[in-house]
């Protein structure tokens, strides 16, 4: 048994009796652990991550391709400029709120996010909002580094022309530079996995800075070569009166709000996995507020503005910052090109993709895998996906499946933020979630009730879900509440979850761990 002091931010948690204590900490015997070391409870040691390393994490994350073609949508549907920024502004300001309330759980406690489900959902139960989310993150990694290949690939064959004029692979559909590309960008990304959650930290810390002055940069370029920032700064809006759409701008302004909110949905649910290693509560809060949504702002504008900028340069809109880039000859333009477009697609990738079903898939069997191994089999899965397919119709899988399943995400974080703020006041015993046979089993490792809050909030939106993803024809009336899928599902699971609590089943019989209990000093395994 060893001893460790507690980090000042950890003294506010529930387990803790006085400031300056100790709690012990052992390695348990048997079945007494249910988890592993990656699962752990993150030590002082671990806890190096300050304000402007959350900061950067959301820096980086939120300055990549994506979010540069992001207002293209927008826009392309009617909006003018400032309203297609001040969408994405808005959305992602509204997905801050969840994700700094399901944060607070992974500073103060120091658990990943599917230790902070266990509270909840119950030991096994668990492996329910982790395993959706999972999958979420593997198509997006398989996607992802597509997309880190790709442009390693466009911007190599200026080199080597002859790589266009190479066959395809039978069956894969891509030839085989295409095909390297891909697999030399998969293999990043698994040595930084396979390097553990300090390099993600440098990583991030150097894109950040990187990224908002190469865009920058490119902005600047793009007002010098235009003599301004072209005709789409201009644009009016086609809902404005006497426009194509007059009239219509809130009926497709909501449904935005909704995919911006989309954008980031799962991170919201699984952010505890980067604020267990934050110093202080102020740290994650302040951190998330002044990286995310004035980053996706930000990098949305420089989309937008360059964007603008290259309708009279090149004498069409180049969206694509790849495509853009492709058109430089420079050889030193081209390979800082290069190495920022693998930075900001690995960075974005490894943070945003991975590290959450890592700790997800570990979850599932704790015992024999462990971080690394679960960011391998999130690797192999994007893989096997051959996102170049999917992404060959994004319309149809990006837009219509992963955005849209994502939106059904709200129904955990409604679970969660009353589970934790409504029902238990923030605290937790965190012994007990290592614990198989403690309070947080409820019938046989499940908790029914929030199972059942689940399940209420999905409801409503399947229908509108089958219906957007072409799976079967549905009603208007379907369509138009999936329009909203993330708050309804949110908003149900939040309302039903604490009335099922109400009612007497296994859920009644759990109760927080009152500060100091001597239970409450986690058995954890180091």
């Amino acid at each position: 048994m060893t001893e460790r002091p507690i980090p000042e931010d950890e003294q506010e948690s529930a387990f803790t009796a006085e400031p300056g204590t100790t709690v012990l900490v052992q390695e348990p015997a048997g079945d007494a652990f249910h988890g592993n070391a990656d699962l752990a409870p993150t030590t002082p040691e671990q806890r190096r991550w300050g304000l402007k390393d959350i900061a950067a994490l959301w820096v980086s994350m939120s300055a990549c391709i994506p979010t540069y073609m992001l207002a293209s949508s927008l826009i392309a549907e009617g909006m003018n400029w400032w309203q297609a920024v001040v969408t994405i502004f808005l959305g992602n300001t509204i997905v801050l709120i969840p994700m700094v309330l399901n944060a607070h759980a992974g500073t103060r406690y120091g658990i990943p996010f599917p230790i902070y489900c266990r509270a909840s959902f119950g030991i096994l139960g668990a492996n329910v909002p982790a395993l959706l989310r999972a999958l979420v993150a593997c198509g997006w990694f398989g996607i992802q580094t597509w997309i880190g290949g790709a442009a390693i690939y466009k911007i190599l064959a200026i080199y080597v022309p002859a790589w266009e004029a190479l066959p395809n692979l039978g069956g894969l559909g891509i030839n085989a530079a295409q095909l390297a590309c891909f697999l030399a960008f998969w293999g990043v990304n698994i040595v930084v996995i396979y390097l553990g959650i300090e390099s993600i930290r440098f990583l991030l810390n150097i894109k950040a800075p990187l990224l908002i002055a190469l865009g920058l940069a490119l902005l600047a370029w793009a007002y010098v070569q235009a003599d301004g920032l072209g005709p789409m700064l201009d644009q009016p809006s086609q809902f404005d009166p006497g426009g194509p759409r007059a009239g219509g701008f809130w009926a497709f302004f909501f449904p935005a709000l909704t995919g911006m909110i989309g954008f980031w949905a799962t991170l919201s649910l699984n952010i505890p996995d980067f604020t267990r290693y934050a110093r202080s509560q102020r740290d994650q809060v302040l951190g998330q507020a002044l990286g995310l949504p004035t980053t996706m702002a930000l990098y949305s504008f420089i989309g937008v503005a360059v964007t603008s900028a290259t309708i009279p340069i090149y004498g069409e809109a180049v969206w694509d910052p790849v495509d853009l880039l492709a058109k430089f000859r420079n050889p030193l333009v081209l390979s800082v090109a290069m190495i920022a477009l693998c930075l900001a697609t690995l960075a974005t990738n490894i943070a945003a993709n991975v590290v959450g079903p890592a700790n997800d898939f570990s979850h599932l069997w704790p015992r024999r895998i462990s971080f690394r191994t679960g960011g391998l089999i999130t690797g192999i899965l994007g893989i096997l996906i051959q996102p170049w397919k999917l992404i060959a119709d994004p319309s149809g899988y990006i837009f219509k499946w992963l955005v849209a399943y994502s939106a059904l995400l709200g129904a955990v974080g409604g679970v969660l933020i009353a589970d934790y703020y409504l029902i238990r006041r923030m605290r937790l015993d965190l012994g007990a979630l290592y614990r198989p046979a403690g309070p947080y089993w409820y019938a046989g490792g499940f908790h029914p009730w929030a199972m059942i809050a689940l399940a209420v909030g999905i409801a409503p939106c399947v229908p509108g879900f089958l219906g957007t993803i072409g799976a079967m024809a549905v009603a208007p009336t379907w369509m138009a509440m999936y329009n909203y899928a993330w708050f309804i599902s949110f908003a149900l699971s939040a309302v039903s979850y604490p009335l099922l609590m109400k009612l007497p089943g296994p859920g009644r019989a759990v109760e927080s761990a009152p500060s100091g209990h001597p239970e409450s000093a986690a058995v954890i395994s180091r």
